[in-house]
């Protein structure tokens, strides 16, 4: 019987750190605010918002090379790739095909999945649904993000853009038959359409306009249109609801319980909402990993990258159990429970 074992991880982070004191000179907030109010300290930001070399793509490429090399692979290896992002070099292709070319695969096949702060939970169980069919034997699975080009340095954006950062992280996913070696037990992904616009960035889309809008009417395109928009405190109380249940969903399709887990790791949206999962499962700080004070809410990549950063600093080890979960935008939620 196929196992989808994780073989490799990798991860990677713009070297331009972003303090809250940095963001203090670009409006008003303070270190105190915004480490209150998400638990974020510093994140990082590409040095040029309009960079053309440091991209989502190129954030991704990198990740993958460390993923690549602890497996000991190349990318002549890989037979397929899921790129989870929200932030794409290009309104289109995907990030996915410029991956491809990067790293010198085949023509392999390459998806784009659009589902935000979900993206990664949602890329890994269509990866290991391909793996346990027997269509691919290893897989590239990538979340990488570039916010700082799109973020309003504002006032009247500061309730988003203090939380956000850049990143990337991967992992490869590969058949195997050893009995010993690690799986992908549970997986579930859910979605609830009607709070699109809770938490959303509006425009270019088919809804709200396109470049030529933008190019003949600038007048009449809103900062509420072009930015990302938030309803915090909806977007909080119903992470704090779905993200028990997409845990519980996946633990007691595994025949688990929470207490039987060696790890939790989840989407790093908010040092809060963390801390409200943890307590309400009653976890021990060791069995959860947060770094979010160091990279902010990197959406796709924040999971690979705090998998990556846990698994390189022996938070965790082979066989453990491991359950990564996210909430977001959409709304979308879902977890990916493993044997590592």
């Amino acid at each position: 019987m196929l196992k989808s074992y994780i073989k490799g991880v990798g991860h990677y982070v713009p070297e331009n750190i972003v303090t809250n004191d940095d963001l203090s000179k670009l409006m008003t907030t303070n270190d105190e605010w915004i480490t209150e109010r998400t638990g974020i300290k510093e994140r990082h930001h590409r040095k040029n918002r309009n960079d053309s070399e440091e991209t989502t793509a190129y954030l991704g490429f990198k990740a993958a090379e460390s993923a690549l090399k602890m497996a000991g692979m190349t990318g002549k290896d890989i037979d397929y790739i899921v790129f989870a992002t929200l932030s794409p070099d290009y309104f289109f292709p995907g990030c996915g095909v410029l991956l491809q070319e990067m790293l010198g695969c085949e023509t392999i096949g390459a998806l784009d999945v659009r589902n935000q702060c979900s993206g990664f939970v949602y890329a890994m169980s269509v990866a290991n649904a391909f793996i346990k069919s027997g269509q691919y034997k290893n897989i590239l699975v990538v979340g990488a993000e570039v916010h700082s080009f799109g973020l309003d340095f504002s006032d009247a954006g500061r309730g988003v853009s203090v939380i956000f950062g850049d990143g990337a992280g991967a992992l490869i996913l590969s058949a195997t038959e050893d009995e010993n070696a690690g799986d992908i037990l549970a997986t579930n992904m859910h979605s609830e359409g009607k709070h699109a616009e809770e938490l959303c960035t509006k425009f270019p889309g088919s809804k709200f306009g396109w470049s030529d809008r933008m190019r003949l009417e600038p007048e009449n395109v809103t900062d509420a249109e072009v930015y990302p928009v938030m309803n915090g405190n909806f977007v909080f109380k119903h992470a704090v609801t779905r993200f028990p249940e997409t845990m519980m969903e996946a633990l007691d399709k595994a025949g688990k319980k929470p207490e039987d887990l060696d790890m939790f790791i989840p989407h790093q949206a908010n040092l809060r909402i963390a801390q409200f999962v943890q307590n309400r499962f009653g976890l021990p700080d060791e069995k959860v990993y947060n770094n979010i004070q160091r990279f902010g809410n990197t959406t796709a990549a924040s999971i690979p990258l705090a998998l990556s950063e846990a698994i390189e600093n022996g938070k965790i080890k082979r066989g453990d159990l491991v359950l990564l979960s996210a909430f977001g935008s959409g709304f979308t939620w879902g977890s990916v429970l493993f044997n590592y």
